[in-house]
């Protein structure tokens, strides 16, 4: 018996590990939503080419989700994005949450400073 709890318990932790396992939205609707509303800021895939905007690809769902639960009501301070977030549903969410999350992370912030020019 403590076999079985403690692997039920180590495959939990390894799932959340990965943030696909807390994806609960449909990725589909996820991306389709994400062109309309997050593309020109975070890119279509959530990697943004430009090092002001966060990267979103390959961030935990259930952290993506909750961050933009806390722009809507206030609990993250930024006008631009409760402006964005404001107008999205809580499957709206779920959707771009799993879409972000299933997404392979791409360059980092001092790899797209590189690109972007001479140093």
């Amino acid at each position: 018996m403590k076999n079985t709890f403690a692997l039920l318990v180590l495959s939990m932790a390894c799932m959340s590990l990965t943030g696909r396992a807390l994806a609960v939205g449909d990725a589909a609707a996820g991306k389709e939503k994400a062109a309309q509303v997050c593309a020109a800021c975070h890119g279509a895939d959530g990697n943004s080419t430009d090092p002001q905007y966060p990267r979103l690809a390959g961030q935990h769902a259930s952290y993506l989700a909750q961050a933009l639960k806390e722009y809507q009501n206030g609990g993250r301070k930024n006008p631009i994005m409760l402006g964005f977030a404001s107008t999205l549903s809580k499957a709206d969410i779920e959707n771009l949450a799993a879409w972000f999350a299933s997404q392979p992370g791409g360059l980092t912030t001092p790899e797209l400073t590189r690109r972007a020019g001479p140093e």
